[in-house]
């Protein structure tokens, strides 16, 4: 019963991303045209999404300001989407909860209980071994409007 409560909290923190752009914070952004990070995340700027580049690495990415960590990033952020090696996950999930996030993305591949446990407890919302892109291309293709959704203007509550 535990993990069908989590996939249907997950479920709705998905449709909440997803039913209007949000600024979304990409830690571990590639400069690399051919990653995946940079994909998925051209594609949801392209959408309509503000998109913050966090890697200390780089001035700037996809012209956009890059950030050295969350924690230097200007204003408000709403999703915090994780493209890391996953034991630099439960620091990103600090950083997250400090600066005052609504969601914790974890991309494909990347699952860190203990992290998603501290982030949900501390409120936040969570998503793991997920693609925004890939979720986003589905919901478009299959021509599914979850605007119309009840509950995704607001954050889901826990």
């Amino acid at each position: 019963m535990r993990k069908q409560h989590s996939q249907d909290d997950e479920q709705r923190w998905i449709d909440w991303s997803l039913a209007q752009p949000r600024r979304i914070a990409v830690v571990g952004l590639s400069d690399k045209p051919d990653r995946d990070s940079y994909r998925a995340s051209l594609y949801l700027q392209q959408q309509g999404y503000d998109i913050v580049p966090v890697n200390p690495n780089h001035p700037s990415i996809m012209g956009r300001p890059c950030y050295g960590s969350l924690y230097d990033i200007p204003g408000q952020i709403d999703i915090v989407n994780l493209f890391q090696r996953v034991e630099r996950v439960p620091k990103s999930v600090e950083a997250a909860i400090a600066i005052g996030a609504s969601l914790v993305w974890m991309q494909l591949d990347i699952i860190h209980i203990e992290a998603a446990v501290r982030a949900r407890r501390a409120g936040l919302g969570v998503v793991m071994d997920r693609c925004i892109k890939i979720e986003h291309e589905l919901r478009h293709r299959a021509g599914l409007s979850i605007t119309d959704h009840p509950n995704t203007r607001e954050e889901p509550s826990g």
